[in-house]
Formats: structure tokens, C-alpha cells, sequence
């Protein structure tokens, strides 16, 4: 792989704890760095010459010069790390024999070799701060030493620490480790210099690679600033923010308002945007060719301050081939950490849908159901064929049945199976020249405080939560809602009765819709299960609560987050359930158990949406980090992460077939990608507010979005995705090539008068449902 490695993908969690504190504290760490930093880079080619031989002497005895100096200072943890990584025997630190080890190691074993591996990262790091050569040789290696003591306390006390329990969203990591890569003493008066000489060589080439190189103006520009601030130059901190703040991308608008505030070091402190920064590398995915120059660029001008940000604070994935144009770049810019690691989306997505359970369907029902006789022999084979059991044992994409354990079917949910499939035969075939009529479920008087909406699948019931902290639940047919009798008028009901069922409901309670009251805070998600008995809400109160719909009272409490929920959703199969939070972490819960199953951390801000796949074996969050996540139920690993998005989002929506996912947020676009191959397939354009709501028809030809410019927009999904082309070669470079067709991909936008539209659900029909509360 071409890329530098700077840091552990997110997949890569069998590695031993002394790998990973290797990596993460030692920045891009592979053979592509060992040549990066040293001062010849074609050095690698003469590695068996005496001049290299000599090098490697020399960068030996350096290294052993700092141990020494660890060692006085009784850092014998950082001594023995250092000591392992560098390949040397423990008794390389005697007086007597510190002459003749450095040489035999660096004869021997090859690991002086600037192609070698860590032994060679770990020595160039050395004397990285002295690469122009032999320049005050008895300042570079005091330099060098007390630049690893700096780091390697940091990585041996709190590397590890930090990046867990950062990713699991809990207490922060020590501050004052995190701050102490700031206590460069550099001169402040030069950062403008240097970062002016970086803007101009950058304008100065040619075109394909200004694009590109480009993207290095944000992160360094933050991280700068942020130097000046810590080491107390205000005055030269403020200024370098006011020249050149206006040269970033609009996107990254917000978080420069948020960095202006940052003005002393004690607002330093427990900032979350600061530590966003400063734990998790900003990724750059640049060609080799633009890579290249840049590092020639920041060698000939000696420009250390600059070169050591890149390498501590960024991770740059380089790739062979052409360098990438603006828009694609664009494309693919405006999270908060840069763009995704390739290695992050190679891992294998099972997304192919499971196989249905054989159900044999009554004949006699289906009599009684048709209108003709005609349809009963013609009603039955579209029914087998929507099972595809043959199709689906030969998906190789498809999860195996027993990958996570499921939910038996009950005999109510067999009689469920069969109702959907007799809808499915009337369904609508839709598409560009049979588009879906639109019913509007318009909320009065709620006075901006519907927060959630949801249907169940069979669109029988309706749920709104809401600002006062409850539930209301509608029924939208005209069978109205019951609570189930006593026990004690239970007892004397017939059980052998054939409308048991019906029997065991109060009329007396019949009404047209029910109140849920628990929550102590508004309630930001609600989901229906699938057989319909059950409602989950989740709240500003940091609980996800489930209602019985059978007695409208509250079974459980589930708290583990501890801070607001905003967004809760049932498996497809029931019993699982997702939800997401302020506190960065999306968790997995089965209803039967009060603590989470998994807990999938890895986003940088709020957890603002979340949504399973239709195999129920993966979970999607998007999030105000703005980025999308796929998270592997199994296991709890991420094994995808997409961006492109400008800002928080807020709506995601898989493909009936399980291969796409639809993403919308406050930028106003839907993003449209392809699972498997891990890339943005397409971009719709043409919402002028936040995208709170997509939803895919039940045969995927259509993708319906909803926003709060109070429209509901209707899209060509099949136009959208057959006109993929994924080579191998795109799925290697993360080239994209998105065609700018949102106006041939529109099929229509429709207007409400003043509702934002907060919800959309397709019935079993492909009848469109939407829901918003008017706002006068």
C-alpha cells in the first residue's frame, strides 16, 4: 500500500498495545517515512555503501546517546520501549560496551537500513530536528533527546489511555498530555513567514497539484494557531488568525468560529474541538507526485515547524496515479478529520439480504382476498419469487443466517409475513413515469414542539415526540387504540375462543390516540417495532424508554448514555435496537437486557442519527462530526467511514437491497454510496435547508427526501445507480467522477404551505406518507 501510515485503521484492533503506542506516538510510522525523513532520499538505494554505512553509525550513536540520557533522568519505562523498538540488547547501555553495540547493530541486523522499518523510523525521528546535516552537531542530538522525552513519557503514560477513553466517550484525556505537543519553542514571529512561504509556493504549481496540496492550508493553519496560544503569543496568535483565517474553505466555517474563541491557554483546557484536533490525525489523501514536491519543497527551505506538524499531527494516504481535481477533492472534503483512510472501507460488508423464511400461504384466505378468480394462481408465484430463496443462497454478499442470533418468528409474525406479502401483490410498480401519490400528516398547534415522528410498517399507527418530554401515539385507520383488561377480567375471558384476541382488549379504553409520559426532557427519537407491540423513545433525560402498545405503559428504562439521545431505531428483525447520543458513542441494546450489547465509538461529535441495515447485521451513524460510520454488529468494529458532508447529518436511509446508503444533511445534499465498494456513488442537489428524512420506495426505484425547506423532493434511485461505473481502479484511488445530473435525476419536488417535512415512510403499497407540524 502507497499510503503513509500514520496511526492504526480503526480495523486494526489485533495489534499488541506495543505496536499500537508505537504508532500513534510516533506519527507516520512505515519504510515510505524512513525515506521521507532522511536528509537524502535517495539514500535507500546506496543503503550497503560506506557513506551509508557511516550515516547509520553516526544515527546509532545518537540514539544511545539518548538513552543515556533518559536513563539519568530515571525514565527506565521509556528507556526499555525505546530500547525494544530499536532492536538494541539490553546490554547496549553499559559504558564499556556503547561503542562496539552501536556498530555490531548497526552491521548486523540491518535495522540502521533506511528501508528497514522501525529501528529506521525510530532513528531518523532522532535527528529529524537537525536535518540539514552536520550544523551544530552537539545541539542536534540534546535537542533530539529532550524532543523524545517529551514523547515518549507522553507515550508511555498516556497514548493508550488517551485514544480509549476518547473513543469511548467518557471522562477526557489528561489535558496537559494533550497539550504538550504545543511547547514548541519555535520563534513566533516566523509562523507567518512560514505559513505565507507555504501559501506561495503552493499558488506557484501547476494546476493538478494545487488542488491537491491545497488541503494541507487548514489543518496546519490550526494547529499553528493553536502553538502560538499555548506557548502565550496572543498578540502573534490573533494576527495570524486574522490573515489568514479568510483563506479557508467555507466549510470549515463553524469550526473557525468555535478556534477564534481560543484566545489564552487556559480556554484551552477541556476544550472538545481543541482535543478533536489534537487526538485524531486530520487525513489528507494526496497523489505521490504532489507529495513529492511538497517534501522537497519543505527540505530545501529547512522549514522544520511546518514539516513537523505534517508528520505529528496529520496522516497523509498517498496514492499512485494522477493527481485528483478540485471538485473531486471537494467532493470528499469537510469532516472534521479530513477524509476517511482507504484502509478504513477495504474491509468485507456482508450486505446482501438474508433469506426469508418459507411460508406456506392458506389458500383459503386467498380466495376470500381475491377479487377474481384469475389472481388466486397468479397471486402465488410473485409471492415466491419476492422470497428468492434460491437467489439469495447463491448472494455471496448475503450474511449467514446464524452470523448474529435473531428473533424466532412467532406464529403473530408469520400471520404478519403473509399480510405484507398479499400488500406486496398489490403494490405499485413506480417510477419516473408512475410516481407516488403523497399523503400529508400536517401536526397543528404543536408550536415547534414535534421533535420525532414514526410509522409503523404496515402505516396503521402514528408517534410524535415531543418538546413537553412525551409520546402521543395515533391511530390512522379507523380501528381505535385499547388497553389490554385487567388480570382480573382476563380470568374470565374464554382462552379457547377464536377472537381471543379481541376479547382480551377494554373497549372502555378505546380512543383515537394514547399519551406516553416518563421522559424528563424532550424526546428527539422514537421507533415502532416491527410487530407493532412495542415503541422506543429516547431523550434529552439520556434514557431510551420502551412502551408496551399493548397496555401504553413504559417496561424499561435503558440508561447508559449520560448525556441526550437523539436518535433510537429498532432492528428490521425486532429485538435490537440502536441508539445514538451527545456523548459520541452509538450503542446496541436488545430489549431484554439493561446494558448495552456494543458500544461503537470512533466519531468526533455528536452521534445525531442512526439506522440498521436491512440484514440487521450492520448499524450506519451519522453524525456532527460529518461523517457517516458502518459499524459491524458482530463484532463492533467500523468498517466503513464516509465524508463528503459540509455539515451535521441528520437523515440516512439504506436501499431495500441492501448495496446503497443515502445520506442528508444541514448542507442541503443527498449523498448517495455504495456499500461494498466503500465510495460516493452520487449527489443530489437541490434542497435549500437540512435533509431530515429520506426514504427508498419498497422496491428501491424511487428516494423520496424531506427537508425543512418545507418540501419533499422525489429522486430517479435506479437512474442513480445504474449508471455506476466502480473499476477496480476507482476503488483503489478513491477517485470519484460525480456527474452533476441532480436536475435529470429530480422527478418532482412537492410544497407544503409551511411544514417542514420531518418524516417520510413508503407503505406497503408505495403509497408516500409524510408528517411535519405546521408552522404558522
Amino acid at each position: 500500500m502507497a499510503a503513509v501510515q500514520g496511526g492504526l485503521v480503526d480495523a486494526d484492533e489485533d495489534k499488541d498495545i506495543k505496536t499500537e503506542a508505537s504508532n500513534d506516538s510516533w506519527g507516520n510510522n512505515n519504510a515510505n517515512d524512513g525515506r521521507l525523513l532522511s536528509p537524502s532520499p535517495g539514500s535507500s538505494a546506496s543503503a550497503g555503501s560506506n557513506k551509508s554505512a557511516a550515516g547509520a553509525s553516526e544515527e546509532q550513536q545518537t540514539l544511545l546517546a539518548v538513552l543515556q540520557f533518559l536513563r539519568k533522568n530515571k525514565l527506565t519505562e521509556s528507556v526499555e520501549i525505546l530500547r525494544r523498538e530499536a532492536g538494541l540488547p539490553e546490554d547496549s547501555l553499559e559504558p564499556k560496551g556503547a561503542e562496539s553495540s552501536g556498530a555490531g547493530s548497526g552491521g548486523a541486523s540491518g535495522g540502521v537500513d533506511l528501508e528497514g522499518g522501525d529501528a529506521s523510523s525510530l532513528l531518523s525521528r532522532v535527528t529529524a530536528s537537525s536535518t540539514a546535516g552536520a550544523q551544530a552537531p552537539t545541539k542536534g542530538p540534546i535537542q533530539s533527546a529532550a524532543w523524545l522525552t517529551d514523547k515518549l513519557s507522553h507515550h508511555s503514560a498516556s497514548c493508550p489511555t488517551a485514544k480509549l477513553t476518547h473513543s469511548a466517550g467518557e471522562d477526557q484525556p489528561d489535558v496537559n498530555v494533550v497539550l504538550s505537543a504545543y511547547s514548541q519553542q519555535g520563534d513566533p514571529a516566523l509562523y507567518e513567514v512560514y505559513y505565507s512561504g507555504l501559501k506561495r509556493f503552493i499558488e506557484s504549481v501547476l494546476d493538478c497539484h494545487r488542488a491537491e496540496l491545497s488541503q494541507v492550508f487548514y489543518p496546519l493553519f490550526v494547529h499553528m494557531y493553536l502553538e502560538l496560544v499555548y506557548n502565550n503569543h496572543e498578540s502573534e496568535a490573533k494576527a495570524f488568525f486574522e490573515k489568514f483565517s479568510g483563506d479557508q474553505e467555507c466549510y470549515y466555517e463553524d469550526d473557525l468560529r468555535v478556534l477564534s474563541s481560543l484566545t489564552k491557554k487556559e480556554h484551552m483546557r477541556g476544550n472538545e474541538t481543541l482535543l478533536d484536533f489534537r487526538t485524531s490525525k486530520f487525513v489528507l489523501r494526496i497523489s505521490r507526485d504532489s507529495y513529492q514536491l511538497l517534501k522537497r519543497h519543505l527540505q530545501e527551505r529547512q522549514n522544520n515547524q511546518i514539516w513537523n506538524i505534517i508528520q505529528e499531527h496529520l496522516y497523509i494516504d498517498i496514492f499512485d496515479g494522477m493527481p485528483r481535481s478540485k471538485s473531486q477533492i471537494d467532493a470528499m472534503s469537510g469532516s472534521l478529520a479530513g477524509e476517511a483512510k482507504r484502509e478504513a472501507n477495504k474491509a468485507k460488508v456482508y450486505y446482501g439480504l438474508l433469506k426469508e423464511p418459507e411460508i406456506e400461504l392458506p389458500l383459503d384466505d386467498e380466495d376470500e382476498e381475491a377479487e377474481n378468480e384469475e389472481g388466486k394462481p397468479k397471486k402465488k408465484k410473485p409471492k415466491k419469487d419476492s422470497l428468492g430463496s434460491k437467489s439469495k443462497k447463491q448472494d455471496p454478499n448475503a450474511p449467514s443466517q446464524n452470523r448474529i442470533p435473531l428473533p424466532e418468528l412467532k406464529d403473530s409474525d408469520k400471520l404478519d409475513k403473509i399480510m405484507y406479502m398479499k400488500e406486496a401483490t398489490k403494490r405499485i410498480r413506480l417510477g419516473p413515469d408512475n410516481l407516488p401519490s403523497i399523503c400529508f400528516y400536517s401536526f397543528l398547534n404543536a408550536y415547534q414542539g414535534l421533535t420525532a415522528v414514526d410509522f409503523t410498517d404496515d402505516s396503521s399507527l402514528i408517534a410524535g415526540g415531543f418538546a413537553d418530554s412525551t409520546v402521543r401515539v395515533w391511530s390512522v385507520t379507523p380501528k381505535k387504540l385499547r388497553k389490554v383488561k385487567s388480570a382480573a377480567d382476563l380470568n374470565l375471558i374464554d382462552k379457547e375462543s377464536d377472537d381471543v384476541l379481541e376479547r382480551i382488549m377494554d373497549e372502555k379504553t378505546a380512543s383515537e390516540s394514547k399519551i406516553l409520559c416518563g421522559h424528563s426532557g424532550p424526546v428527539y427519537g422514537i421507533s415502532f417495532s416491527p410487530d407493532r407491540n412495542y415503541l422506543l423513545s429516547s431523550s434529552e433525560d439520556g434514557t431510551v424508554r420502551l412502551w408496551s402498545l399493548q397496555t401504553f405503559t413504559c417496561l424499561v428504562g435503558y440508561k447508559g448514555h449520560n448525556y441526550p439521545v437523539w436518535d433510537t431505531q429498532f432492528s428490521p428483525h425486532g429485538y435490537y435496537f440502536v441508539s445514538g447520543g451527545h456523548d459520541r458513542v452509538a450503542r446496541l441494546w436488545a430489549t431484554d437486557h439493561y446494558q448495552p450489547l456494543r458500544m461503537f465509538s470512533g466519531h468526533l461529535a455528536d452521534v445525531t442519527c442512526t439506522r440498521f441495515h436491512p440484514n440487521s447485521n450492520y448499524v450506519a451513524t451519522g453524525s456532527s462530526d460529518r461523517t457517516i460510520r458502518l459499524w459491524d454488529v458482530l463484532n463492533g468494529n467500523c468498517v466503513r467511514i464516509f465524508t463528503g458532508h459540509k455539515g451535521p447529518i441528520h437523515a440516512l436511509a439504506f436501499s431495500p437491497n441492501g448495496k446503497f446508503l443515502a445520506s442528508g444533511a444541514t448542507d442541503g445534499r443527498v449523498l448517495l454510496w455504495d456499500i461494498g465498494h466503500g465510495l460516493m456513488v452520487g449527489e443530489l442537489k437541490g434542497h435549500t435547508d437540512t435533509i431530515y428524512s429520506l426514504r427508498f420506495s419498497r422496491d428501491g426505484e424511487i428516494l423520496a427526501s424531506g427537508s425543512m425547506d418545507n418540501t419533499v423532493r422525489l429522486w430517479d434511485a435506479t437512474k442513480a445507480f445504474d449508471d455506476l461505473e466502480t473499476d477496480d481502479f476507482t476503488a483503489a484511488t478513491g477517485h470519484i467522477h460525480l456527474q452533476d445530473n441532480s436536475q435529470e435525476l429530480l422527478l418532482g419536488t412537492y410544497m407544503t404551505k409551511s411544514t417542514p417535512v420531518i418524516h417520510l415512510h413508503f407503505t406497503r403499497r408505495n403509497l408516500l406518507l409524510a408528517a411535519g407540524a405546521y408552522n404558522p
